[in-house]
């Protein structure tokens, strides 16, 4: 995975953070999540392309919202769908 940044992580100037550390999706359906992400649009978190349902994926796909960040306590780093962009912090 590439370590350039791509104009839509660049355009971040600050880091939105989970509020709650829960698929808010997986909630509703009742099922459960591996990891979790953080939209860094509009702030909701939604789970990880590992877990079953997917929701960060088709939260981009439906809003076109590019760049998530991870919500995991352990881990910094940034996405972007439309480039394809991955870059640590």
């Amino acid at each position: 995975m590439s370590e350039e940044v791509c104009s839509h992580i660049a355009s971040i100037s600050e880091l939105k953070l989970a509020k709650k550390q829960v698929c808010q999706e997986c909630v509703k359906l009742g099922d459960s999540w591996v990891h979790l992400r953080t939209c860094q649009e509009c702030g909701v978190t939604l789970c990880c392309d590992d877990s079953k349902n997917k929701h960060a994926t088709a939260h981009f796909h439906k809003t076109d919202h590019p760049v998530i960040s991870s919500a995991e306590y352990n881990e910094r780093w940034l996405w972007c769908y439309k480039d394809e962009s991955f870059v640590t912090y």
